[in-house]
């Protein structure tokens, strides 16, 4: 298999793409990113369009989700940074390193950091 083949994992009903091998086990990861896991090669098969497709639509609307703005007290959506202002590009990228590490804590202590910066600094 080679890496990027996007393959249905049928032990867990989803569509992963492949990255390497780990012993006896593949490691896909969702489309679009996310946590990877570990399938058994027997429990794969290569993903129909249909599947593919669906897998990602559901990564786009996972990523345009976070694009909206985020209305001010808002706390359900992470802070997005303001163009421009290093500060905020430096903790939305510390936030962005945990969500790929799943360090939900450190993620959260980035948005916390992050929406603390921006009412210091760029509220009128």
């Amino acid at each position: 298999m080679e890496p990027g083949t996007l393959l249905y994992d049928t032990a867990t009903d989803q569509v992963g793409e492949y990255r390497d091998r780990s012993g006896p086990y593949a490691i896909l990861r969702p489309v679009g990113g996310g946590r990877e896991w570990q399938a058994d090669p027997a429990a794969l098969r290569p993903a129909t369009d249909r599947e593919r497709i669906s897998a990602g639509v559901r990564a786009a609307n996972d990523r345009s989700m976070w694009a909206l703005p985020t209305p001010p007290g808002d706390l359900s959506r992470p802070p997005r940074p303001v163009p421009g202002c290093t500060e905020c590009t430096d903790l939305d990228g510390r936030r962005e390193t945990a969500w790929a590490a799943d360090d939900h804590s450190a993620a959260t202590d980035a948005n916390v950091l992050l929406r603390k910066h921006q009412r210091a600094e760029h509220r009128p």
